[in-house]
């Protein structure tokens, strides 16, 4: 029997700080600006979009576009 493969989540385990430094190390590695802001939606939605609204004052709709794939992450 084929085994079923989902996609991975990453918000799921971005629950400590040194979690999110590595995710954040690793994606700026890669020097894709797609990949980068992904990543950076991805350590949003785990902090919560709600508290990243609060703090920066954006709504939650201008941050999930601007973190998406093909968003433009230039706040």
């Amino acid at each position: 029997m084929a085994e079923k493969l989902t996609t991975y989540d990453p918000d799921v385990d971005l629950t400590s700080d040194e979690a999110i430094a590595i995710f954040m190390a690793e994606a700026f590695q890669t020097n894709d600006a797609g990949y980068i802001a992904h990543a950076l939606g991805a350590v949003a939605r785990a902090k919560g979009m709600v508290q990243i609204e609060g703090q920066t004052g954006l709504s939650r709709e201008q941050l999930y576009r601007s973190f998406s794939e093909n968003g433009n992450p230039t706040l």
